[in-house]
C-alpha cells in the first residue's frame, strides 16, 4: 500500500503515524516544506522516500510531486495529513489522482460551519441559531433577534482563532468596525458545559473506537488568557454517544479520526457547536492512549492498512491536561509541581506557540483513576503567585 502523508514533521506527534504505517509494511511518502535534515531521525527512517517542495501551499508543486510517486511507486492508496489546515489540499489532491478519501466537493460541508449547520439540523441534532451575515445590516438584525451575547467566528476557521463574544451593543459596533475581510458565522450564545464525542471509524463506517474529552473552560476564555483545562472522560454518556454516532452518520465520516463539539445545555439536552475530520489538536492523542493503555496511533494506522483496527481501549483511568501560559507569575515553580504531583504526572512539556494560545505555553499530563484528585492537582498547578490558595 502507497500513502503520501503531508507534512509528517508537524505537529509534532504526527510523525507516529508514518511509524505505525511503516511498521504494517505500507510505503510511506512524505511530502512537505521542511528540509529532510530537519526530520526526526525516527520519521526519516520510517519514509521510504521524502519529497521537498519550495512551499506545500504550491498546488502545482505538490502535483508534480504525486506525479513522481506515482510514477515511482504506482498508484497512490491513500493520502493524508491529519491536520485540519491542509483538509482542503488533501482533498484536491485526492480528486486529482483518484485516491479515496474525502474529495474537493466534499469540503464545504465539513470546512463551513454554516454548511455543518444544516447537515446537522437534518440530522435532528440540536444547534445553536446562527447564520453567516455579510453586512453591517444582517449582523445587527439577527443581534436583534436572538439578544446579546453572540459568537461571532469565521465560517471556514481552525479552533477559536479570530473568534469573538459580543456582549453589548458596543461590542457589536466594534466587530463590525474592525471585522476580517472573511464570511462570518454568527451564533446565538449557548451557555453549559462544553464537551466532545471524538473517536476514529474504519473502512465501513464503524466508530472502532470513542472517547469523549470535557473542557474544563470553554475554549474562548482560554484563548482570551484564561488557562486550560480538559480531561479524558472514563465514561460516556448513552445521549453523547447517539448524538455521536448519529453525527458520524450525518457526515459520511470513514476511515479517519473525527472530534466533534457539543454543549451540554443546562436542560440536560446537547446542543451540536461542530466536527472536525482528524483529532484534537496539542497532545490529545497522547492523552487518549495514558486514558486507555492502547496506541491510537497504530488503530489509524491499521485502519488504513487493513481496513479496521483490534487495538481496544481500557477505559482505566481520567488524563488530565493543565496548561500555564507564559507571562504569568505561578504559585508554585515549575520544580514544585514535578516534586508534588509526582505519583500521577506522566508527561510534561513545551508547547508549539501554534497551539499556545488555547492549551497554554507549558503543560502537564495527569493519570488517575478518580477526577476530583486530578482536578484539585489542576488548581494547584494553575494557581497564581497573587491567588488566595486553592482548596485541595
Amino acid at each position: 500500500m502507497n500513502v503520501v502523508f503531508l507534512s509528517p514533521n508537524f505537529p509534532p506527534p504526527t510523525y507516529l503515524y508514518c511509524v505505525r504505517l511503516r511498521e504494517l509494511g505500507a510505503t510511506v511518502l512524505g511530502l512537505s516544506d521542511a528540509p529532510f535534515d530537519s526530520l526526526r531521525p525516527a520519521l526519516r527512517e520510517a519514509l521510504t522516500e521524502y519529497y521537498r517542495v519550495p512551499d506545500l501551499h504550491d498546488l502545482d508543486a505538490d502535483i508534480r510531486a504525486l506525479g513522481w510517486f506515482s510514477h515511482r511507486y504506482g498508484k497512490i492508496d491513500r493520502l493524508d495529513s491529519l491536520n485540519e489546515y491542509w483538509l482542503e489540499l488533501e482533498a484536491r489532491l485526492r480528486t486529482e489522482f483518484n485516491i479515496p478519501g474525502l474529495q474537493a466537493a466534499d469540503i464545504d460541508r465539513v470546512k463551513r460551519k454554516s454548511r455543518m449547520k444544516r447537515v446537522f439540523e437534518k440530522a435532528g441534532i440540536l444547534v445553536a441559531r446562527g447564520r453567516v451575515c455579510r453586512t453591517a445590516d444582517e449582523t445587527r438584525a439577527f443581534v436583534d433577534e436572538v439578544g446579546l451575547p453572540v459568537i461571532a467566528k469565521p465560517d471556514v476557521g481552525v479552533g477559536a482563532a479570530r473568534t469573538y463574544r459580543l456582549d453589548a451593543d458596543g461590542d457589536v459596533e466594534a466587530f463590525l468596525g474592525d471585522k476580517p475581510r472573511m464570511d462570518y458565522i454568527l451564533e446565538e450564545c449557548l451557555e453549559g458545559q462544553l464537551l466532545t464525542y471524538d473517536g476514529l471509524v474504519d473502512r465501513r463506517g464503524r466508530v472502532v473506537f470513542e472517547v469523549s474529552l470535557v473542557y474544563g473552560i470553554p475554549v474562548l476564555d482560554a484563548v482570551r488568557g484564561a488557562d486550560m483545562t480538559y480531561w479524558i472522560d472514563r465514561e460516556i454518556a448513552p445521549d453523547l454517544r447517539d448524538v455521536g454516532q448519529r453525527t458520524v452518520l450525518a457526515f459520511g465520516i470513514r476511515e479517519r479520526p473525527f472530534h466533534a463539539e457539543y454543549f451540554r445545555l443546562p436542560s440536560g439536552e446537547l446542543a451540536a457547536l461542530e466536527v472536525n475530520m482528524r483529532q484534537p489538536g496539542g497532545l490529545t492523542v497522547d492523552l487518549w492512549n495514558w486514558a486507555n493503555d492502547m496506541d491510537v496511533y497504530r488503530a489509524w494506522a491499521e485502519v488504513v492498512v487493513t481496513g479496521t483496527t483490534t487495538v481496544q481501549p481500557s477505559r482505566a483511568a481520567y488524563a488530565f491536561w493543565a496548561g500555564r501560559k507564559s507571562g504569568k507569575a505561578y504559585r508554585l515553580s515549575h520544580d514544585e509541581v514535578l516534586a508534588r504531583f509526582e505519583a500521577s504526572l506522566v508527561h510534561h512539556e513545551r508547547i508549539d506557540d501554534v497551539f499556545a494560545a488555547a492549551i497554554g505555553n507549558y503543560g502537564y499530563v495527569l493519570r488517575g483513576p478518580e477526577l476530583e484528585p486530578l482536578q484539585a492537582a489542576g488548581r494547584e498547578i494553575l494557581a497564581l503567585a497573587d491567588a488566595p490558595a486553592p482548596a485541595r
